[in-house]
């Protein structure tokens, strides 16, 4: 029986501005239904190699590999529609639109979804996410906790396979850091695949299965969590302890 391909791989993938490499030759694999942590020091290039699996950023050199097909050369929006979705570390919802038309056009567009269907995926995240009560407010009147639980739910309105997480937890209180978790339990237990990015190591940790660790755009360490937090590397470039 031929294995079944990962849901996402990176061959070789590459990305410099000017003389800068912030991405550098970096290859991974996610399954379908894991959950990867991605940790490493601030300007490590995390949130590059987002930018390069949702097609922000075009790669310099490499692959971008998503349910077996080589995706390299799809514009976001298509990757979006096979079922790509992420979050943004700064939230980045429409401010003037209230939060379920927020959710109705991540439906419509990012999805693809007729207007009828986009109103009940959008009822339906609310719901998920502890929204429904924010329905009608303006997104740019939210607090911190509703505006990271909106940028995740817009991203789940595009109905992702694949979940990209960038710093969804950062700046939240411990009580907040933990509804999130419990949040990306259910996600995770209903069978998403999430690639988390993450300063927040406590919260990471409750949910990863394995941890990639990246230091300059480079692999650092990667493997099961605990095995990876006690490297002496990783000790030593991301909490700055000496073994």
């Amino acid at each position: 029986m031929t294995a079944q391909p990962p849901l996402l791989r990176l061959q070789g993938v590459s990305k410099r501005y000017g003389a800068v490499t912030v991405t550098d030759d970096i290859t991974l694999e996610v399954r379908e239904g894991e959950t990867l942590g991605i940790l490493g020091p601030n300007g490590a290039g995390k949130t590059t190699l987002f930018n390069l699996i949702s097609g922000d950023v075009r790669l310099d050199r490499g692959q971008v590999l998503y349910d077996g097909r080589d995706i390299t050369a799809l514009r976001p929006h298509q990757r979006c529609r096979a079922g790509i979705g992420r979050s943004y570390q700064v939230p980045q919802p429409f401010g003037h639109m209230t939060v379920f038309e927020n959710l109705v056009t991540a439906a419509c567009f990012g999805a693809g979804l007729a207007e009828r269907a986009a109103w009940d995926l959008a009822q339906q995240v609310l719901e998920q996410t502890g929204l429904r009560t924010q329905a009608n407010r303006p997104a740019g009147a939210l607090t911190l906790l509703d505006r990271k639980r909106l940028e995740l739910a817009r991203a789940l309105a595009t109905r992702p396979r694949l979940l990209l997480l960038d710093e969804i937890a950062g700046g939240l209180t411990e009580h907040e850091a933990q509804q999130l978790v419990d949040e990306l339990r259910r996600i995770k237990a209903a069978g998403v695949t999430m690639v988390w990015i993450e300063h927040v190591v406590h919260a990471l940790l409750a949910i990863a299965d394995r941890l990639f660790v990246i230091n300059f755009g480079a692999r650092l360490a990667e493997g099961a969590p605990q095995a990876v937090m006690q490297d002496a590397d990783v000790r030593r470039v991301y909490m700055g302890m000496e073994s």
